[in-house]
């Protein structure tokens, strides 16, 4: 990734979007008593050098990545001026300090493994649940994730991608009720991911092969958005259910690098609850669908055992 690149489209798309207003600024310059519109949104470079206490020479070499050995009291200085979340802040100091690096050449990571314990376990949540690695790669999903979302034993391992599927499969557009949020949020956690790991070729062929593929996705790369994407709420139009409600959450999964278990749930009691429990009992095990006369003859026929990516 060209991070000198990166660092300078996400420093003016970040100062585009703050107002003169906000800071304290006017609006709008005095020139001879006339107000002249500004030519460019948001704060100027001077601007910006002026309220984080450095020249403007030295925010613009900043900016151009031509910056050197840049301390973090001034990259602080700069990331409160731009009132950066903390993701955004997390990623503009990857961007500032990588590039004052050696260069290196890591081993790459190894092959990621969802532990069997945590296999089984995903199996037991009566509600969906999957684990993601580096670069939105899905390594497991449950029975009830497969149908909630859509089945990854249906496509090839190198597929087995959640970004890929939302940006690429027109089933997804079907599925999300916001679609277009959904996907701008994917892109924004791809954009933090390609931050952190400039040299990840996982991570830069996925960016490099959605920008080829998807209009949308570069229209919503081109946005500059950096996000952790680690709770929040959602719809899915789900084709034998109905609307379904959900929260999710995403929760680290300790002694494993990469990992995140992501876990999605409705209110109990609510209609969504009730539709989830529905394809729970479609999904359900063959030996509790056996036992369980409830289940009739109208139970779908569950999916083939998951196994490791």
């Amino acid at each position: 990734m060209d991070t000198n690149g990166e660092l300078r489209d996400f420093l003016r798309a970040r100062r585009a979007r703050l107002k003169p207003e906000e800071v304290g600024l006017a609006p709008a310059d005095q020139h001879l008593g006339q107000a002249r519109s500004r030519r460019v949104p948001g704060l100027r470079r001077e601007e910006i050098a002026q309220l984080a206490g450095v020249s403007v020479d030295y925010y613009a070499r900043l900016e151009q990545g031509r910056a050197r050995h840049v301390s973090e009291p001034i990259l602080v200085a700069i990331a409160d001026t731009l009132r950066l979340n903390e993701t955004e802040r997390a990623y503009f100091f990857a961007l500032a300090t990588t590039h004052t690096k050696t260069e290196s050449h890591p081993s790459p990571p190894p092959i990621p493994r969802v532990r069997p314990a945590l296999h089984r376990m995903l199996e037991e949540f009566n509600s969906p649940a999957l684990v993601l690695g580096r670069g939105l790669q899905i390594l497991a999903m449950n029975r009830l994730a497969r149908s909630f979302l859509f089945d990854i034993e249906a496509v090839s391992a190198r597929d087995r991608n959640l970004a890929k599927w939302i940006f690429l499969d027109p089933e997804a557009r079907l599925r999300y009720v916001d679609w277009e949020g959904t996907a701008a949020d994917m892109a924004a956690v791809l954009r933090a991911e390609a931050g952190a790991r400039p040299n990840d070729r996982l991570v830069s062929d996925l960016v490099g092969e959605l920008a080829v593929k998807s209009q949308d996705f570069r229209r919503m790369w081109a946005d500059h958005r950096v996000s952790a994407c680690l709770n929040g709420a959602m719809r899915i139009q789900h084709p034998n259910v109905g609307t379904i409600e959900v929260e999710y959450e995403a929760l680290q999964v300790h002694g494993a690098q990469d990992q995140k278990l992501i876990l999605y749930a409705a209110p109990e009691g609510s209609r969504s609850a009730e539709a989830l429990n529905l394809l729970a009992s479609w999904t359900a095990r063959p030996h509790l669908r056996k036992s369980d006369p409830s289940l009739g003859n109208g139970a779908a026929t569950t999916h083939p055992e998951h196994h490791e990516v």
